[in-house]
Parts: C-alpha cells; sequence; structure tokens
C-alpha cells in the first residue's frame, strides 16, 4: 500500500512559471507531455515530504521505476506515463534520469558550488526539456539549448523558494562556496528578510543563470516544429523576466512572482520572437567542395 500522496500528485501544471503543454502544443502530444508531467510531480511530493525518512523515500521512488518499467503497477502516478511511453515507442530514458534527480533530493540537502549544482540540474531539469523534443521528433542537435534553457528554469525556481526549502526540507541549492566567500551561511536563508550579504549572492546565482537563458535563448529558431517553437519562445521570454525580477527583488521577503499582466506581457512578448524564429530564412548546408 502506497501513501495517498504517490496517488495525486499536490501540484497541477497550471502552478508553474512556465506553460506546460499549454495551447500552443498540438493536441496529438498534450496528453503524453501531461503523462510526463504527472509522473514528475508525484515522485517529487516523495522526495519533497518532510514526514518520510531518506530510506521511505528511496523505497518509494523505487516503486516508481518499477511501476514505470512494467514490473510493477503500485504507482498510479507512474502507469499513464508507461502506457504513453509504450503507444509512441519512447524509452523511458528521462523520466529514469529524473527519478535519479529525486533519490539525490531524498539524501542530498547542500550543493558545494555552481559545478555541483549544474550536474544535479542535468538530472533533475534537462530530460524535462528533452522528453518534449523526443515528443515531437526534434533532433537531439538541440539538447544544449534546451539543457541550458530548463536548467535556467530550474535555477529560477531554486532562487525563488530559497527561504521555503530551507524551512520546510533543510534543503539548499544556493551553492555553499558562493555563501562562504560572503562569511555567511545557511541558516540567513531562515531569515524573514535577506541581509546584504545574502542579496550579493543570491543576485550573483541569478547573473550566472542569465547566461544559461541566452544559451537556450537560440532553441526556437532550431526547432522544426511550429507550435513547439512557439511555446519555447514563450518560456524563453517568461525565464528572462522571472530572472529579471530575481535581480531587483529579496525572495526572502517578496514573492517573486509574474502577475497575470506580465505572464500576457512576457508570453506575448514570447510569441512575437517565436514566429520571428521560426519564419526566419533557414541556413541550408554547403555543397561539399567538388560537388555540383
Amino acid at each position: 500500500m502506497t501513501p495517498d500522496f504517490v496517488e495525486e500528485p499536490t501540484k497541477t501544471h497550471r502552478g508553474e512559471n512556465f506553460p506546460v503543454a499549454s495551447f500552443l502544443i498540438a493536441p496529438r502530444h498534450r496528453s503524453v507531455i501531461l503523462a510526463f508531467y504527472r509522473f514528475a510531480r508525484g515522485a517529487d511530493d516523495v522526495a519533497d515530504n518532510a514526514s518520510l525518512t531518506p530510506d521511505a523515500k528511496l523505497a518509494l521512488l523505487d516503486q516508481f521505476e518499477a511501476t514505470l518499467t512494467g514490473r510493477s503497477d503500485a504507482i498510479a502516478a507512474a502507469r499513464p506515463l508507461r502506457s504513453a511511453l509504450a503507444a509512441r515507442k519512447l524509452p523511458p530514458r528521462h523520466a529514469l534520469d529524473l527519478l535519479r534527480a529525486f533519490r539525490m533530493d531524498a539524501i542530498k540537502h547542500r550543493y558545494a558550488n555552481w559545478s555541483e549544482l549544474l550536474d544535479y540540474c542535468a538530472y533533475s531539469a534537462a530530460p524535462v526539456g528533452r522528453f518534449v523534443l523526443d515528443v515531437h521528433g526534434e533532433s537531439d542537435s538541440t539538447w544544449p539549448a534546451s539543457d541550458a534553457l530548463c536548467t535556467a528554469l530550474q535555477i529560477n525556481n531554486h532562487l525563488q523558494d530559497c527561504g521555503a526549502d530551507y524551512r520546510n526540507l533543510d534543503r539548499v541549492y544556493i551553492p555553499q562556496d558562493m555563501l562562504a566567500a560572503q562569511n555567511i551561511g545557511v541558516e540567513v536563508l531562515g531569515a524573514p528578510q535577506a541581509s546584504p550579504a545574502l542579496r550579493k549572492v543570491l543576485q550573483g546565482v541569478a547573473e550566472r543563470n542569465a547566461s544559461l537563458i541566452a544559451l537556450g535563448y537560440p532553441l526556437p529558431r532550431e526547432l522544426q516544429d511550429f507550435r513547439l517553437c512557439l511555446e519555447i519562445a514563450v518560456i524563453v521570454s517568461l525565464a528572462r523576466q522571472i530572472n529579471i525580477l530575481l535581480l531587483e527583488r529579496d525572495p526572502l521577503s517578496e514573492k517573486v512572482h509574474l502577475g497575470k499582466v506580465d505572464v500576457l506581457a512576457a508570453s506575448s512578448t514570447g510569441i512575437a520572437e517565436g514566429l520571428r524564429a521560426f519564419f526566419r530564412p533557414r541556413r541550408t548546408a554547403p555543397t561539399p567542395a567538388g560537388g555540383a
């Protein structure tokens, strides 16, 4: 018997900073993307459940893997994705990579430096974008830009939730060496307002993250699917605007989220940029030397 919270994830796709299978995505792709999302949110609920021991979390995450790969039917949140993958003849590799990140969350609460944080995001964030690209039949040459964008989205979220993550889960994604450089420890994340030293650290993380968003910016023009191009362009625009807020605001004392008007403005900007990206002249491969 699995706990009730495993059966239905506590968070829906409508609560995210970015669209998940919005109307921009072709209807034939939405159900499989939402199945992946449900799987991810269910596993995330396990990793974030403060009442479970690390061993209990790992055991439940093993059940997610067993259900996904057909060795069990224990986890309701995993069964729709298993069926969707079978129907599309897609491997479970990206979902399995996500489980690796959730297993890390179950036992690891600190990240020594930026490189270690990026290693975590390679499993917690990059597989999401790669899965969506695979569903659309896009080339894996798009993965580097997608990985950068998905990592940036993850780090935006880490910054937005840095106080709650510390208070509720004793989990800190802010690199330890960046805190140490300002002679502060993780306990400052429990304060109602960020100190000047912590603000400098958080702004430093946001500045580094802006570089990742820049690396992800070319992704829409690399895509062959028109509707996915627009969706990703909107996500890039939203990520950029949230990053700007994080450079300006204190996530300990303020809610660093876009309001409805800001979301609409950023989405409109993204769609316009996506249209320009998709309909720009496309490069053609050069004719080989000596060719016709």
